[in-house]
């Protein structure tokens, strides 16, 4: 077995246990963070429905957004559906539940062109923090760093894809063996450097994701603007820990 190989493989065991730790802490915190005050943001559903078909939404199609600004709203929302899409495609390579992989085979030809969609999302973001005079005056470096790091990573998986096209069946397997603890060489360094790179940049991401502002992600869904039933005449709220007090 490669060092490469036994490298890889406790990089990505340790970047999945910080991953899912990390983001598993981070929700819970969202969880016990209470919401002391009725604040929906107006107009709100009125019945926990709608707010189900509110989040629904906000969450697919990016309705505060939209109403906000219509640039940021076109690549923000190209990017995050094309991501979801170029993941969903990635399932074929941890799983083997025959109905799935037939449908992951019967999109993945289209499927891998939303690379592109994802790329150009990206550097509409990007380019959104570079010239927009007040984007610009509040973003910090990590905002750039972390642009940079997808950008690279779907830059890179492209190149994979279409450019240097990687040994999919070698890398299968290396992940596959992972989940059993049963280790399989991957592609070497030499001959396949971009799904190295790729992989590398992946597990990076993985590490950084439970500390960066990508928490959005969960975090939409503990928003109480968006998660609030607008019903304060109707129902009186109180806030866990102000009920544990009056008790």
């Amino acid at each position: 077995m490669s060092f490469l190989t036994i490298a890889f493989a406790a990089l990505f065991y340790s970047a999945t246990i910080l991953f899912v730790v990390g983001l598993a802490r981070r929700i819970a915190l969202y969880w016990k963070t209470p919401a002391p005050l009725k604040i929906p943001t107006t107009p709100a559903p009125v019945t926990q429905g709608g707010v189900v078909l509110r989040m629904f939404r906000e969450v697919v199609f990016f309705e505060s957004l939209f109403k906000s600004t219509k640039w940021t709203w076109l690549f923000g929302w190209l990017f995050h559906m094309a991501l979801f899409m170029v993941l969903f495609r990635h399932l074929r390579y941890f799983t083997e539940i025959h109905w799935l992989m037939e449908i992951v085979e019967f999109v993945g030809p289209l499927f891998k062109y939303l690379a592109f969609a994802m790329i150009i999302g990206l550097l509409g973001l990007w380019g959104r923090r570079l010239f927009v005079d007040r984007v610009r005056y509040i973003s910090a470096p990590s905002d750039h760093l972390m642009l940079l790091l997808l950008l690279l990573i779907g830059v890179s998986g492209a190149l994979t894809t279409f450019v240097a096209h990687t040994d999919v069946v070698t890398v299968k397997h290396f992940f596959r063996s992972l989940m059993y603890f049963n280790f399989s060489e991957m592609p070497n360094l030499p001959t396949d450097p971009l799904i190295v790179v790729h992989l590398l940049l992946v597990a990076l991401l993985m590490i950084i994701f439970p500390i960066s502002k990508l928490l959005h992600a969960p975090g939409v869904f503990f928003s109480p603007t968006r998660n609030q039933v607008d019903n304060p005449r109707e129902q009186r709220h109180v806030a866990d820990w102000a009920r544990r007090l009056e008790q």
